[in-house]
């Protein structure tokens, strides 16, 4: 019997810096990903959310799960530098991560730097 096409989670199984971003995407490890992304320990993963509605704590589950392989967050959260709500930003402590809101670009680039330093860094960066 055929099947039809399969559709399955958008995840890199490892850790790369991101190459470029923008027209609504980002490109790492020589593949390109439309959408937005979350950059963690178990590699970077397809992530659904858009600029357009504020950041909640279920928008950061898969983060949370990874909490103890993590010190900082990078929040890219689009253009504009959008504060991170006082639930998410306690759940983070917590959890002992520290967190930093700054526009995707921003994000993208310490993101790179800390990555390259051998840091325990993860990015949830929106698309632009």
């Amino acid at each position: 019997m055929a099947k039809g096409i399969e559709i399955r989670e958008a995840h890199f199984p490892g850790r790369a810096p991101i190459d470029a971003y923008g027209n609504g995407g980002f490109r790492f490890a020589d593949m390109s990903h439309r959408g937005s992304i979350l950059c963690l320990p178990s590699g970077i993963h397809g992530w659904d959310k858009a600029g357009e509605t504020p950041l909640t704590l279920a928008d950061l589950t898969r983060v949370l799960d990874e909490a103890g392989e993590i010190e900082v967050l990078l929040v890219g959260t689009g253009k504009e530098i959008c504060p991170l709500s006082p639930e998410i930003k306690a759940a983070l402590r917590e959890r002992n991560i520290r967190s930093d809101p700054m526009s995707t670009g921003a994000a993208v680039r310490t993101f790179n730097v800390m990555l390259a330093e051998s840091r325990a860094v993860a990015a949830a960066l929106i698309a632009v």
